[in-house]
């Protein structure tokens, strides 16, 4: 076991390795800059799993802060570890993907400043340093994003990101404030001991709702949703990155203040409603499209708002497990999404993507049937709390098209019969994966909504009610499917409003 102070200055030792891959202006030609890129991130991962390995062998002990500034936890060290992976396979595949492209050393730049300030932020102990490497992730992603300065979709999408993020910032700075003045100190180890010596006050109370909008407008959640849409004008590995990495901090950022959220029943269920909407309408929208990466990306607005839905109703565990899983399944769809059209139109012309209706009937059925045999054994365990009753059935219906069945009758019954088997024995090893994950030493503990759980859990289910009426009787919902193409209009007035504040930057600047 490295001692405490030892391992957090290992931690650290990614950071630092990234921003030394930052090639400067009399650096050597862009081939070198890769290779030498290449070489830094492979020690930084290396770095990254020794942190773990110390992190798993220290038995639950925290290792000590760095000037309450900065502190290595569990989570932390699991999430570093994943984001220099996820940077080490997007690195070696940029400098493939951009090869012949003009200005890659100042996309490598951008790449690596965005990793360094990730592995910051997930070593934040305090309210400076978390807003701090936050606005440093933002900034040097914003310089990616606008990698193509001459597409116009994607300098509209840097610019409502811009824009969000500005306000996400005002509302952090607040919630910071307010705890700051009400405990004393900018420590998240000192808001804790607060939290637990005395009843949370109104000013608490107020930091965890400006935290939660703060992860709302970051997390591109509904309304504000759209910039993530459009940000596909950007090269791919930057769609991969911002997908896989970036997007997901909001989670792990809930997860490491889960004590000041659990203070503050409002601002959970605001999370809870907020991002059970969002999956909802973004998994709706999603049925619609025919891009490839465009529904990757909407796929991912849906997934953000069940992510930022199980934090506010408490399941911080499953949100990081949920984190880690998403993470490495958007970072292989988005490198592979040339192979995925070619398999997506086979399946189309097979007649495979549309379901039969007895099968959008009996498919929730039979998965919580499965979940049921599986869950329970979870019970078993007297170190981690029990399941909550309604997660099963939430699961069971965000399952459930595993089980689907097509409506064409051409394939065999002996093709029926293995898709079938297949959909359930993936469904059955998701549900054990999710058991194997809330068995680890995370570090991380369920406060779970007995009251928000079963509303989550009556509107998962109408919620696939109408998913069931889009593909069995789409005549039915013909004027809800064309709402649901357009994504319901809710982007247009954000459109609106960054344009015209555009429009009058612009006069401005003329008339000076």
């Amino acid at each position: 076991m490295l001692p405490s102070q030892l391992s957090l200055l290992v931690s650290l030792l990614p950071a630092l390795l990234m921003l030394a891959a930052v090639p400067g202006r009399r650096s050597p030609d862009t081939g070198t800059a890769w290779r030498r890129y290449r070489r830094l991130s492979y020690w930084a991962l290396a770095s990254s799993l020794l942190t773990l390995a110390g992190e798993l062998s220290a038995d639950g002990g925290r290792p000590a802060g760095f000037g309450s500034l900065l502190a290595l936890t569990m989570p932390g060290a699991c999430a570093a570890l994943l984001v220099q992976l996820l940077g080490t396979v997007i690195g070696s595949f940029s400098s493939r993907y951009l090869e012949g492209e003009p200005n890659q050393r100042r996309y490598l730049a951008a790449f690596a400043g965005v990793l360094a300030a990730v592995h910051v932020l997930l070593l934040a102990d305090h309210w400076l340093v978390l807003i701090a490497a936050w606005a440093c992730a933002g900034w040097w992603l914003q310089r990616l994003l606008c990698f193509y300065g001459e597409r116009p979709f994607a300098l509209l999408a840097a610019r409502k990101k811009r824009l969000a993020d500005r306000v996400a910032d005002i509302l952090l700075l607040a919630a910071a404030a307010l705890a700051w003045h009400e405990v004393g100190s900018g420590s998240f180890v000192d808001l804790r001991r607060h939290l637990e010596s005395a009843a949370p006050s109104g000013t608490l109370q107020a930091s965890a709702i400006c935290l939660a909008m703060a992860v709302v407008l970051r997390t591109a959640l509904f309304p504000l949703h759209g910039w993530l849409i459009q940000v596909m004008e950007a090269p791919t590995p930057v769609s991969a990155l911002l997908h896989a990495g970036v997007i997901n901090l909001s989670g792990f950022l809930l997860v490491r203040l889960s004590p000041l959220l659990d203070a503050a029943p409002s601002a959970r269920w605001l999370l809870a409603g907020i991002g059970l909407a969002t999956a909802m309408l973004a998994g709706m929208v999603t049925l619609t499209r025919v891009s490839i990466k465009v529904r990757l990306a909407w796929s991912t607005v849906a997934q953000m708002g069940f992510m930022i839905m199980e934090c506010g109703l408490g399941l911080y565990r499953l949100a990081f497990l949920h984190m880690i899983g998403h993470a490495i399944y958007k970072a292989h769809a988005f490198l592979t999404a040339s192979t995925s059209v070619s398999t997506v139109n086979a399946r189309s012309m097979r007649g495979v993507l549309q379901p039969s209706p007895a099968s959008l009937i009996m498919a929730p059925v039979a998965s919580a049937g499965l979940l049921a045999v599986v869950l329970p054994s979870h019970a078993l365990s007297r170190t981690i709390s029990a399941w909550p009753w309604w997660w099963s059935g939430v699961l069971a219906l965000a399952w459930a098209p595993l089980l689907w069945q097509p409506s064409s009758a051409r394939p065999a019954a002996g093709l029926r019969l293995r898709g079938a088997l297949t959909g359930a024995a993936l469904e059955v090893a998701l549900a054990m994966a999710a058991l194997i994950g809330h068995q680890l030493p995370l570090g991380v503990d369920d406060a779970p909504d007995e009251l928000a759980g079963p509303v989550a859990l009556a509107a998962m289910t109408a919620c696939y009610m109408i998913v069931a009426l889009l593909h069995a009787r789409p005549h039915w919902l013909a004027s809800f499917r064309r709402w649901s193409y357009a994504g319901f209009y809710l982007d247009d007035l954000f459109t609106r409003t960054v344009l015209r504040l555009r429009t009058v930057q612009g006069a401005a600047f003329a008339n000076r």
